[in-house]
């Protein structure tokens, strides 16, 4: 049976480099599946695929059973149920963290103003930052540029979200701050996607971990298994230098 976003056969090239070759993927709803693998591996293109930042070739993806076309006629459907968090915060720098979160639901969503600004103080309490609400993204730390970030995705009542790397653009000392938010998303059973190279966040909260290279998902399993007992050479040889630097 179909997963909640499934991948068949997905395909994407940029010239005559092949990102994502022949990718079958299914993930259930409440599931978080951690993905890892080197830099190229595909990884950041298949998230974006599923979110149609990036047009797939061939193949087809879907989302809570329909169809996701690359193209126009779908985007405001497919981000309405597919949050994305990026590595770069993506903030708009001249609104306040609180202004950031309430944008999306009033444009899209058609919420008032009041509604909205409800919705984006109960969720900047959600991830530890209610107090910088009147704040400017430049005021606050890349940690906390991240968690306005998560509550901006978590404002459009998404059904899954997908994060890219979201700890690689910061400061070793706020990693864990952003990552405690995504463990309590996993907590109350949200639908993640996560690219990551935290390989103790993925052993600890994924449910499924899959490893890329080439393109392609090599191996897949639970933490335990990738992690202890890896089948694939090339996921061990990866872990062995990851783990070890």
């Amino acid at each position: 049976m179909p997963g909640f976003i499934s991948l068949k056969g997905v395909c994407k090239a940029y010239g005559s480099f092949q990102a994502l070759d022949n990718v079958d993927l299914d993930v259930a709803e409440g599931e978080v599946v951690c993905i890892i693998g080197p830099s190229g591996s595909g990884k950041s293109t298949l998230v974006r695929c599923i979110n149609l930042l990036e047009r797939y070739q061939q193949g087809e993806i879907s989302i809570a059973g329909v169809k996701v076309a690359p193209d126009r006629d779908h985007l405001a459907k497919v981000r309405a149920n597919v949050g994305m968090v990026f590595q770069s915060f993506n903030l708009f720098p001249h609104l306040t963290v609180k202004r950031n979160v309430m944008l999306a639901p009033m444009r899209v969503r058609k919420l008032k103003a009041a509604e909205a600004e409800t919705r984006a103080l109960t969720l900047l309490r959600r991830v530890g930052i209610a107090d910088q609400a009147e704040k400017y993204p430049e005021q606050l730390s890349g940690g906390q540029q991240q968690r306005v970030a998560i509550a901006r995705a978590l404002a459009m009542e998404p059904r899954a979200l997908l994060f890219d790397e979201p700890t690689s653009s910061l400061d070793p000392e706020m990693v864990g701050e952003v990552l405690d938010v995504m463990r309590n998303l996993a907590k109350a059973h949200v639908t993640m996607i996560v690219v990551t190279h935290e390989m103790g966040f993925a052993r600890q909260v994924a449910d499924r971990v899959i490893m890329m290279d080439g393109g392609r998902i090599i191996e897949e399993g639970t933490p335990k298994e990738i992690f202890d007992r890896p089948r694939e050479q090339r996921t061990r040889d990866f872990l062995q230098a990851v783990l070890t630097h």
